[in-house]
């Protein structure tokens, strides 16, 4: 059984949530120990290039290798 296209928005969005707000969180609070420190503003657009970045990546690979198991059930 493969996952529905809905299904593998759904659970890629979810994922690159999940990784917005680690993101946000890391850039914010986590580059001050490195001697960077970012504003909010700063913060919020890196991550907001980070999270359609990384949704769309989740979204592509999830079609690619539901389409190789596909592929793969049928060789069998």
């Amino acid at each position: 059984m493969s996952q529905s296209r809905r299904m593998s928005f759904i659970e890629a969005k979810t994922n690159a949530v999940t990784g917005l707000v680690v993101s946000f969180l890391f850039t914010l609070y986590g580059l001050p120990l490195f001697g960077l420190e970012p504003s909010v503003s700063a913060s919020a657009g890196v991550t907001a290039c980070y999270f359609f970045l990384s949704m769309g990546r989740s979204y592509v690979l999830r079609r690619v290798f539901d389409q190789l198991s596909l592929d793969e059930g049928d060789a069998a």
